[in-house]
């Protein structure tokens, strides 16, 4: 029988008394964590549903008889267009020709003639933009405002909006935030997710097999190892630097295209420079290039060292144990480094802008010789204008490049539980 004497008791207690502090300490921690995260999610969906007040300044079914304005053809909207007057004495055919980048009507495609119909004809204006819970506890308040504009327009609309719909992702920039979405954004955040992993997935499993297996233990290594770790902490604007002054300017003719003679199409622009879906997907590579190699690394570590020594001891090479039991034990690990780096570069804005993404742009990016503009870069613009429906346009992006995120992480944790049950 073991007696405790008064110090040990003592000591018991402390030990106790710390224990419990730090459980408080810890439990505290997830609670703020999970508080603020709940405040970041509410604020979003807060501003990406709600109410609105539309006033249009003419009836669509005055200057579209007979139809609704959307269902008219191509050749009807321009001949609307042209035919229009006596509504408005400051607004004549022979503006048409210099309106929306002064190209003749005949050029532009029936949604650009519906653009300039919608904009320039109806000319709606958004009285007044409510959140969601504005929506819901402050009724009486959006119904004064609209009781206030009634007979300012001679229709007014309040509807209740999801600023995050299939017209989103269908349209592209606009400066009208009815007419605006995400879809040049989106294709151009897909690209270079696409990039991205292609690019450094490979390179980074490779380059953490050499260091943990094949490397020996040297000066030159160590000095190797050492500035990965530093790499991984490296700020993104300088990664952004880097790309600028070696993928934009040293290898313009290569990520331009020009070496190709790449004909672009679908209407776009473009002066043949290096600032293009390449050039920012090779800087991003780069960015994450040392996350992964230092989590590769972690996961070849983590390999029980007697399933290598039974492969060794039944004859297996080198590369033999690497491919058939060191990878497929590890490879779940190395799975969720990998996207875990790929999340961070879709995150990320400072690189691209001084690589050169676009603010606003309008055409899709047809190959990785386009420009480009990225979900985080369309967030910032839209943020930054004056009007409120940009930001909750701002808040719906927000929504998807999340669910882009998350869609990333689920098929990690899919792949990497398929690779646990084949392991078992």
């Amino acid at each position: 029988m073991i007696t405790l004497n008064k110090d040990h008791i003592n000591n018991i207690k402390t030990r106790n008394f710390k224990g419990k502090i730090w459980y408080i300490v810890f439990i505290s921690s997830a609670v703020i964590s999970i508080v603020f995260l709940s405040i970041l999610i509410l604020s979003i969906i807060n501003n990406t549903f709600g109410i609105i007040i539309l006033g249009l300044k003419y009836n669509p079914e005055t200057v579209s008889p007979g139809k609704p304005l959307i269902k008219n053809s191509r050749d009807e909207l321009i001949k609307l267009l042209n035919d229009y007057s006596g509504i408005d004495d400051d607004f004549t055919p022979a503006m048409l020709k210099t309106l929306n980048n002064e190209k003749d009507l005949s050029l532009r495609t029936e949604k650009d003639l519906y653009m300039i119909f919608f904009n320039n004809v109806l000319q709606p204006e958004i009285i007044r933009t409510f959140s969601l819970l504005e929506s819901v506890f402050n009724k009486n308040i959006i119904i004064e405002e609209y009781n206030l504009n009634k007979d300012s327009y001679p229709i007014l609309r309040m509807e209740f909006k999801s600023w995050l719909n299939p017209g989103l992702f269908i349209n592209t920039q606009s400066s009208h935030p009815l007419l605006s979405g995400i879809r040049t954004a989106f294709f151009g955040t897909l690209w270079m997710v696409f990039l991205t992993v292609l690019l450094a997935m490979p390179l980074g499993i490779s380059a953490a097999i050499y260091l943990e297996l094949y490397a020996k233990d040297n000066m030159l290594n160590r000095l190797i190892q050492v500035n990965i770790y530093n790499l991984a902490g490296v700020p993104s604007i300088i990664f952004g630097l880097l790309g600028l002054a070696v993928f934009v300017r040293m290898l313009e003719p290569v990520t331009s295209g020009q070496f190709l003679r790449f004909l672009f199409k679908s209407g776009e622009q473009t002066t043949l420079n290096g600032r293009t879906i390449i050039s920012a997907g090779l800087t991003l590579a780069i960015m994450v290039l040392p996350i992964i190699i230092i989590n590769t690394q972690e996961a070849i570590r983590a390999v029980p060292s007697t399933l290598i020594d039974s492969s060794y001891g039944l004859g297996a090479t080198k590369w033999q144990t690497i491919w058939h039991h060191i990878l497929p034990y590890s490879f779940d690990r190395i799975l969720t480094g990998t996207i875990l780096a790929v999340s961070r570069a879709i995150g990320e804005t400072a690189p691209l802008v001084v690589v050169g993404a676009s603010t606003f742009i309008v055409f899709d990016p047809v190959s990785i010789f386009s420009k480009f503009t990225v979900l985080p870069i369309q967030i910032y613009q839209w943020t930054a204008r004056p009007q409120a429906e940009f930001r909750n346009l701002a808040a719906s992006a927000i929504v998807v490049l999340l669910i882009l995120l998350l869609t990333l992480n689920l098929t990690a944790i899919i792949l990497r539980e398929r690779t646990v049950k084949k392991r078992v």
